[in-house]
């Protein structure tokens, strides 16, 4: 097989143009190319008037002496080579009855259940070592229910919501299936087949930036789930883990808030970033674990229709094009950075709490991207000398102090929403002019249950600390040059924005263990060590490969 990469069309080229372009590109014959797929393709929208589709192909030859040949011929081209295999390979496999042995090691725990989670539990069950689960929040379609709860009628279950429950937050989000992570051994590849064979559409092996949305996540998550078990695996809900058993710098084992004991030697901490009772257990056990940076601010809105002109022009609603998205950065005059974060086309703004009287806000989507809205988060990057409690100008920073800061600000966003778990929100000419906003305009918020309107910037009660108010405020006129009616008058700022990544980190070693437990192996966001569905999932794969290897290993 021989790949040709950078291969650029006509946005509106005919079906069956791509063949004779390969043909082409390669200097063959019609019959010299006996079938060809796409792995992949993307636009080009840099140039609004001229909008190309650029594809990646692999071509499968009349014969191994024509390829031998156009690989000699192609040499110095860069988009011309061998087709890499991008198949997984499983690192180690456990021998048929590996645990009907009496001397088999505790089964590994995999606590939580997010795409890390998943991820980690599929490539152990796959590798025959029956891993135990541990979730503790409630199965998918109950915890459908209870995340409906909060947005419809204002009623919070801590541990049933956003943030907690299967599938972990990524399920209610736009579903975005794409990273800039380095990835030599095409582990995206694996997480994108197994998405497929739980009922993903196949285009996401091939668009540029695949995405699911909600509904269609739900059941791939049920369906990955049965796999998992119909390989040995086991997947307990509400068993929250409360407590971890340390002996000698070893793990031994979980407590659960039930009571009950559970031995393992290699557990598997797949934490969401909103686990902060875990967190502080674990910091209280002497897990190793640093502060780090991360980001606070607002989700903005607009009106689809202006971000899809301003980015793709005359050539907006283009079935192949769909809602555009954008990835703004303005670095501010107080040294601050501004970006746009987890952008969701044609989406919603949602509550995204998971502890009461506090307000949180993300985004997310359905598969056909059609809401009337676009929004993103508008954050600013902060680092832990920013949120530190103590007061101290220098020394390490507690790892916990980036919870306690962002909670400070969730508790405000709920008070200057006025209860129910409301929002504060602002028009966004309002918000650059330093006043309060008393009326909507054009744009109307979709955050459930509701938007409070009010001076999000008042003197000693503001939504947010000064420098990221100041910094906001800067950037909005910023990114209009970048994107026309990006700081429309009507456009809306919902606050807070405070869950952007994990406020800590527990760090581990090249062999993915805990610097300071062996056995125990901190993965995922809520370690932090991804940010999104992707990563997160390629991190529960290589987590998982070294666990297996590990205790396979003895």
């Amino acid at each position: 097989m021989l790949r040709i990469t950078e291969l650029r069309l006509p946005l509106n080229h005919a079906e069956d143009a791509l063949r004779p372009a390969i043909v082409q590109r390669l200097g063959l014959g019609d019959a010299d190319l006996r079938a060809f797929t796409v792995f992949k393709r993307s636009y080009d929208a840099r140039k609004k008037s001229a909008i190309v589709l650029t594809y990646t192909v692999d071509c499968e030859l009349s014969s191994a002496s024509l390829e031998a040949d156009l690989l000699q011929r192609f040499a110095a081209d860069n988009h011309i080579k061998a087709t890499p295999d991008t198949d997984y390979h499983f690192v180690a496999q456990a021998p048929a009855g590996f645990y009907g042995e009496a001397s088999a090691p505790p089964r590994p725990l995999v606590i939580g259940f997010g795409p890390c989670g998943i991820f980690a539990a599929l490539i152990l069950a796959q590798m025959g070592l029956r891993p135990i689960v541990l979730e503790r929040g409630k199965e998918v379609r109950q915890r459908t229910k209870d995340t409906w709860g909060l947005w419809r009628q204002g009623e919070l279950d801590p541990e049933s919501n956003v943030q907690f429950g299967e599938g972990g937050a990524g399920t209610f989000s736009d579903g975005k299936l794409w990273s800039q992570i380095s990835d030599p051994r095409f582990l995206t590849r694996k997480v994108l087949t197994e998405f497929v064979k739980a009922g993903a559409p196949e285009e996401i092996l091939y668009v540029n930036k695949p995405h699911i949305g909600t509904f269609r996540l739900v059941s791939m998550v049920i369906k990955m789930r049965a796999e998992i078990e119909a390989l040995g695996g086991e997947i307990r809900f509400e068993q929250k883990v409360s407590d971890v058993l340390i002996e000698d710098g070893h793990i031994r084992g979980v407590t659960l808030a039930s009571g009950e004991q559970i031995a393992s030697n290699h557990v598997v901490l797949a934490l969401g970033h909103s686990a902060r009772d875990t967190f502080t257990m674990l910091h209280q056990r002497g897990v190793f674990m640093e502060a780090k940076p991360f980001s606070i601010g607002y989700r903005i809105e607009h009106p689809q229709s202006i971000i899809d002109a301003a980015r793709f022009g005359a050539s907006a609603g283009h079935p192949i094009l769909g809602a555009a998205d954008y990835k703004l950065v303005h670095h501010a005059k107080n040294g601050r950075s501004v970006y746009s974060f987890c952008m969701c086309p044609g989406g919603t703004v949602v509550a995204a709490t998971s502890e009461p009287l506090r307000v949180v806000t993300n985004g997310m989507s359905q598969y056909s991207r059609n809401e009337r809205n676009a929004n993103a988060g508008i954050v600013v990057g902060i680092s832990p000398q920013d949120y530190r409690q103590d007061g101290k100008l220098d020394g390490p920073v507690n790892p916990l102090d980036g919870m306690a800061f962002q909670r400070i600000w969730e508790s405000r966003a709920y008070e200057l929403g006025e209860g129910g778990y409301k929002a504060p929100g602002a028009l966004v000419g309002d918000f650059i002019k330093r006043q309060r906003s008393k009326t909507l305009g054009n744009v109307e918020p979709s955050y459930k249950p509701g938007v409070t309107l009010t001076d999000l910037q008042q003197k000693g009660r503001g939504s947010l600390p000064d420098y990221a108010l100041d910094a906001i405020r800067e950037a909005l006129p910023a990114f209009e040059r970048q994107i026309k009616g990006f700081s429309m008058a009507d456009a809306v700022l919902t606050g807070v924005e405070t869950r952007t990544s994990s406020p800590l980190r527990i760090t581990r070693g090249r062999d993915y263990q805990s610097l300071n437990v062996k056995g125990l192996y901190p993965a995922g966001e809520g370690a932090g060590y991804a940010g999104g569905i992707m990563s997160a999932g390629v991190d529960g794969i290589e987590v998982a490969e070294a666990l297996g290897a590990a205790l396979l290993a003895g």
